[in-house]
């Protein structure tokens, strides 16, 4: 039978309505995404009943690909009274940017490998069965020595963006 949700919310409770841990909970709250959570009379944590809904506001906004400082700072703004609508709006746009320069990437990589095993097929076709054809030393002049993969989110990547 699902709680009716009247006063405050111990941690675990909250967690579980909500589908995250605890120390999510305890991490929101440093990173000031939820209020401090209150102490009851035996010390256990307890929220206010609208934390649920702001848990699940940032799990949606993470899952879009907005950071946690990203929505600290927008909450905190929100609570304070602003508007950040803009701001977020922007944020979302700046994360579209980025999202369709990975595509463009990672579209470009699928095409050098096609290239790659196209070529490896050649080579593939003009080797005896049980000999090596050495489709790696074929690489040369396809692929970057010593370039990150594309394949490697950007934020893996040593020396690029």
């Amino acid at each position: 039978m699902a709680r009716q949700l009247e006063g405050p919310l111990r941690s675990t409770e909250l967690a579980r309505l909500a589908g995250v841990s605890p120390d999510t909970l305890r991490h929101y709250e440093q990173k000031g995404l939820l209020p401090r959570a209150q102490r009851s009379k035996n010390g256990y944590r307890e929220y206010p009943e609208q934390a649920l809904g702001r848990v699940r506001l940032v799990r949606r906004a993470v899952a879009l690909g907005f950071t946690l400082e990203e929505l600290a700072r927008v909450v905190k703004l929100r609570d304070q009274g602003g508007a950040p609508c803009r701001e977020v709006r922007a944020l979302a746009a700046a994360k579209l940017v980025a999202l369709e320069g990975r595509v463009s990437e990672l579209q470009a990589a699928c095409e050098r490998l096609r290239s790659v095993l196209e070529r490896w097929d050649t080579v593939l076709a003009q080797t005896p069965t049980g000999k090596r054809a050495a489709l790696l030393e074929a690489l040369d002049g396809f692929v970057e020595a010593g370039g990150p993969s594309p394949l490697l989110p950007p934020g893996l990547r040593r020396g690029r963006p």
